[in-house]
């Protein structure tokens, strides 16, 4: 069980913004949500939380129709929402106690979250005085608080370092292995592919690619064959008429139909005497098919 959004429609005026959305996320998994600025992703998400109301379709949970069947929520929009002049602590209870929590078990969480991401020292500053890595934390924690059942999380990693973005990324993990349902938005194809086995990808309003990732990718129709060798690999590769970038300091990356055209390939190149340090045939990234069906990164 767990989310389920059907065939939403949403219009302002004569302008449709949402075709016809269907997505699922399932109890303890992550399903990634994407698609460039204007495509969707905000208007669903809205949808979803009650925000606006949309002109067709069903959202459900667990089944039910969520609007009698409400879960709990916790949501990390792109957009910040914290109040700069106030202090962590202050106004972390307060998001807590809207979420109807009692002050008591509202400080005992927030002190736990705190340690959590390690920024207990800052409990009593103002947000202002923090940085943005450690404000984003905050967010974090704000959305989190009150151990939502459904969690939407809206660019997590905006602002944090390498070390803090695995401190997150664990975090995810945990919530995900306590069942929470999640839903995923980034700009970080790498995040998404780490965390969502299922995903849709957006654009003006339409679903562009949707379903499993694996799924999608082995429907891809090409793969990524990754060459390394201390030769000059290039004269060879254009002479079987393979097109390819120089990824790295000796290592190329060349597009194939197959594994069989990248057999046919290393057959060839073994043939003409080169030395191959690495052979890898590699799926497409998310990177890349997100590039092809929406054209853009924003």
């Amino acid at each position: 069980m767990g989310l389920e959004v059907k065939q939403l429609i949403k219009q302002y005026g004569e302008a449709r913004v949402l075709h016809g959305i269907s997505l699922a996320a399932s109890t303890g998994k992550a399903f990634g949500l994407l698609g460039g600025n204007g495509a969707g992703k905000t208007t669903t998400i809205r949808s979803i939380l009650g925000l606006i109301d949309y002109d067709a379709g069903d959202i459900h949970w667990n089944g039910k129709p969520i609007g009698t069947n409400r879960p709990t929520i916790g949501y990390l929009p792109e957009e910040r929402g914290l109040y700069p002049k106030e202090k962590v602590s202050e106004q972390l209870v307060y998001f807590a106690r809207l979420e109807g929590m009692s002050r008591q078990a509202a400080v005992k969480s927030m002190k736990g979250w705190l340690d959590r991401l390690g920024i207990a020292e800052h409990e009593h500053k103002r947000v202002e005085q923090l940085s943005k890595g450690n404000q984003q934390k905050v967010q974090i924690i704000s959305a989190l608080i009150h151990d939502p059942e459904l969690v939407i999380l809206d660019e997590p990693f905006s602002g944090l370092d390498p070390v803090n973005a695995d401190m997150l990324a664990s975090v995810v993990k945990e919530q995900l292995a306590k069942g929470k349902t999640m839903i995923f938005s980034s700009h970080q194809m790498g995040q998404v592919e780490q965390f969502c086995e299922q995903i849709c990808i957006l654009k003006r309003g339409r679903m562009m690619v949707s379903g499993s990732l694996l799924d999608i990718k082995r429907s891809y129709g090409r793969c990524n064959l990754v060459l390394r060798s201390e030769q000059d690999l290039h004269p060879h590769l254009a002479a079987a008429g393979m097109q390819s970038v120089e990824a790295n300091a000796h290592e190329w990356q060349v597009k194939v139909k197959d594994e069989d055209e990248a057999n046919e390939l290393l057959l060839r190149m073994t043939g003409q005497g080169v030395r191959l340090l690495k052979y890898e045939i590699k799926e497409p990234s998310l990177h890349e098919i997100f590039i092809e069906k929406v054209g853009e990164v924003s």
